[in-house]
């Protein structure tokens, strides 16, 4: 919502957007004023559209502005200039507690360091976001249950992140952000902490949730990673390089 001239509230879209559209960015900017002189640009006007369903890997050297995505894409920050719609609502201009509330029932994270509390059972630590939106305890750890048999872990439920391996760590993290079956699945270096047999299970689990329907969008500077995406956008400097379908998503 915003204000017309009237001093009303109307409803904000796109100029277009499709009914499956999940993600809708339009002109996104984010700027850092440095010091009272100098200002950086970490992002340049970035437009994209990601559909429903779609797996999407964005890629980029450092300092292309692809983290600086992530954390807009995942409601973690907010442009300095630009739209942004998730699921048809326009959060670019959210308050903190809307953002986190969106955040919530929104995406699911998935993080390089998994971000496990070393002292919750992989339940517990799976519970977490259903704690945070008030699902009675039957219920979430029931749900908590049913995410953790989806990425294979059931049977090691009730271990601590110390008595798991980094791929267990990192299942628990997908199970964690599956639970609220959330619009998207925002996978910010996921394979970052593990070896290459262990990259590869876990890419593979990645596959399997996005067959089973589930938008994925994964940030990685590893080619290898990023083909296994449908779509992989390049950011350089700020702004999109590149934007193409991978041989997966031919």
């Amino acid at each position: 919502m915003a204000l017309n001239g009237a001093g009303t509230e109307e409803l904000v879209e796109p100029a277009v957007q499709a009914a499956d559209e999940v993600i809708v960015v339009e002109d996104l900017w984010r700027t850092y004023d440095m010091d009272s002189e100098q200002q950086v640009h970490a992002l340049r006007g970035i437009s994209l559209r990601i559909r429903r369903n779609e797996y999407v890997a964005i890629m980029g050297p450092s300092g292309s502005g692809k983290s600086t995505l992530m954390n807009l894409i995942g409601c973690l920050d907010t442009p300095s200039q630009g739209r942004y719609w998730l699921n048809g609502q326009l959060v670019s201009e959210l308050n903190g507690d809307e953002l986190a509330r969106i955040r919530n029932k929104e995406i699911g994270f998935v993080f390089q360091t998994f971000n496990l509390l070393a002292r919750g059972t992989a339940l517990h630590n799976v519970e977490l976001p259903l704690i945070y939106n008030g699902t009675s305890a039957a219920a979430r750890i029931e749900r908590a249950r049913q995410a953790l048999a989806e990425v294979g872990l059931e049977s090691r439920m009730h271990h601590k992140p110390g008595e798991l391996s980094g791929g267990q760590r990192q299942r628990v993290a997908i199970a964690r952000a599956l639970v609220n079956h959330p619009s998207i699945i925002l996978a910010d270096e996921p394979t970052g902490n593990l070896d290459s047999k262990t990259s590869l299970e876990i890419m593979a689990l990645f596959g399997h949730i996005h067959a089973a329907g589930n938008t994925i969008v994964l940030v990685t500077h590893e080619a290898d990673i990023a083909a296994f995406a449908g779509r992989v956008v390049h950011l350089r400097d700020g702004q999109i390089f590149s934007d193409e379908r991978s041989a997966r998503g031919r």
